[in-house]
């Protein structure tokens, strides 16, 4: 499935290095709608904006350990909020811990990328999610 490059991404991680990383393999591999948050509140105010809006983002790479709301805290708003509950959310986390990913994952993420990761990995992280929804939309169809 090819991603289209005006999708809206919302990248959430309390370290502007990482951000800008990020940003930078995004951009490289064509996605140019990104906005950036660095910490759960400020990222749920920008979920929030983009509901009132009507652009409402598309994919959200957020890391686990946020300031103010943590990554699982704004994961589980997101799945609790009917107009956002479907959207992805790729785990981005410094621990590879096996707890943390299988936490993340029954708490809704669609996938996760441990860092520090490649602009190769974490495209094909990103199509990873999109695909698994894809063949879960072909499922219930059948």
């Amino acid at each position: 499935m090819a991603l289209k490059s005006s999708m809206k991404i919302l990248l959430v991680d309390h370290v502007i290095g990482i951000r800008n990383a990020t940003r930078a393999m995004l951009t490289a591999v064509g996605f140019r709608n990104v906005k950036e948050a660095g910490d759960g509140e400020s990222a749920w105010s920008i979920i929030e904006e983009g509901i009132a809006t009507n652009e409402k983002i598309e994919l959200i790479i957020s890391e686990w350990s946020l300031p103010k709301l943590t990554g699982k805290e704004l994961l589980e708003r997101i799945r609790a909020n009917p107009s956002m509950k479907a959207v992805p959310f790729l785990l981005a986390t410094g621990e590879a811990e096996q707890q943390t990913i299988v936490t993340a994952i029954k708490s809704g993420a669609n996938n996760f990328i441990v860092k520090p990761y490649s602009s190769q990995t974490l495209q094909e992280k990103i199509a990873e999610v999109f695909q698994k929804i894809e063949e879960q939309k072909s499922k219930k169809k059948s």
